[in-house]
């Protein structure tokens, strides 16, 4: 489990990005694999799932996490739900405690938030789709509803995948450039002619930046490089398929 400094040092918190290690699963989902809608066997995902609420001192019930969407929706929690009755979307905050909000992801970058003097903790899944279309600042949001203030709340961007892993086409390129001019600085020319390299992590601090929080914390790992500590979808699709795991990363006010 990796923590960010950001995060560890406010009371009452508790928060982790696990690695794909210390879990039960076999074969492409070994071992720490989180993820409910792969085709690990459930048992399994269940015992891993429940060995990271440990990690994090909550009890295996204490877990909400959603059916990932790649949208900027939002869900408040009160207590954790089942399997079948998680909705779709990809952003979470709670202010109950005891209450662990987790985001599953195989490249994509989870972002962890908490204001600890509101009591109100925040949870996104920023894939290059929910970062474009608001997931970040629609979670700073609902936070806030709850509570929380910008100026206290700290962000922690968890390992995805990194700059010289993240192949794009030009189309690519053109919806963010579109978008904002200033995100031309996150690509860089690609070996593949026409192609790109993009920052995901640039642009979610990016994004994150302009909200004003009181700061924000960036794990510098690479999901699809690193195989021995991270799922990763990219490298998975360059090895030919199929299917793969998810790593979960979760924060919760301690009860």
């Amino acid at each position: 489990m990796l923590t960010a400094g950001a995060l560890s040092g406010l009371d009452g918190i508790a928060h982790g990005f696990f690695t794909r290690e210390g879990g039960v699963s076999s074969g492409v989902y070994a071992s720490l694999n989180c993820g409910q809608g792969s085709a690990d066997d459930p048992a399994n995902v269940r015992e891993n799932r429940a060995r990271a609420m440990a990690r994090l001192g909550l009890g295996a019930e204490a877990l909400a996490t959603a059916y990932q969407v790649h949208s900027a929706d939002v869900a408040v929690v009160e207590t954790p739900w089942s399997i079948d009755e998680r909705p779709q979307l990809d952003a979470l905050v709670s202010r109950t405690p005891g209450v662990a909000l987790g985001i599953l992801t195989a490249d994509c970058a989870p972002v962890l938030f908490a204001d600890a003097d509101a009591g109100v903790v925040g949870a996104a899944h920023a894939g290059w789709r929910g970062a474009l279309s608001g997931v970040l600042e629609a979670t700073v949001s609902a936070m806030a509803d709850l509570g929380a203030a910008p100026d206290r709340t700290v962000a922690a961007v968890g390992p995805c995948i990194a700059r010289s892993s993240y192949e794009v086409g030009p189309e690519f390129h053109a919806t963010f450039v579109a978008d904002d001019g200033a995100s031309a600085d996150l690509f860089d020319p690609a070996p593949r002619n026409g192609h790109f390299l993009f920052d995901l992590a640039g642009y979610v601090v990016r994004r994150l930046g302009a909200l004003g929080l009181a700061g924000i914390d960036v794990l510098p790992f690479d999901t699809c490089a690193d195989e021995a500590r991270f799922f990763s979808y990219r490298r998975t699709t360059k090895n030919g398929g199929g299917d793969y795991g998810r790593s979960l990363s979760a924060i919760g006010l301690e009860p």
